[in-house]
């Protein structure tokens, strides 16, 4: 029996960013469930110098992908984050980066990049 697809995603812990990316997530990939992985600062997670974070991370991702079956992973930013607060260009930028670092340790999996806005809308990156 399966339990549904899912899809996942490191997002803020802003509550503000919450419910337009689970949307968002639903929509694109045609989702039953998002498995979340929340933190402030969301685009600086995989580009931490910290292993034991970054590995902590790591895992979470990894029960997503191995045992809900997830085939994709979401990193988001977003406009007035408290945990990295940096312009628009700047949280691309990080985005992007974690993209990088993402897809060398996530073979198979496809990786994306969204800004959620002042609006609170999200654009893909």
């Amino acid at each position: 029996m399966s339990i549904g697809k899912f899809v996942t995603a490191i997002n803020c812990m802003d509550g503000r960013t919450q419910e337009p990316l689970i949307k968002w997530a639903k929509d694109r990939f045609g989702a039953d469930y998002v498995d979340m992985i929340n933190e402030p600062g969301p685009d600086l997670i995989l580009i931490s110098e910290d292993k034991n974070f970054f590995d902590y991370i790591m895992k979470k991702i990894r029960i997503s992908t191995e045992k809900h079956g997830s085939k994709s992973l979401i990193i988001a930013a977003h406009h007035d984050c408290a945990g990295n607060p940096v312009g628009r260009e700047r949280h691309i930028e990080f985005v992007n980066r974690s993209i990088e670092i993402a897809r060398k340790h996530l073979p198979g999996i496809e990786v994306v990049g969204v800004y959620i806005n002042e609006r609170w809308e999200v654009e893909p990156l």
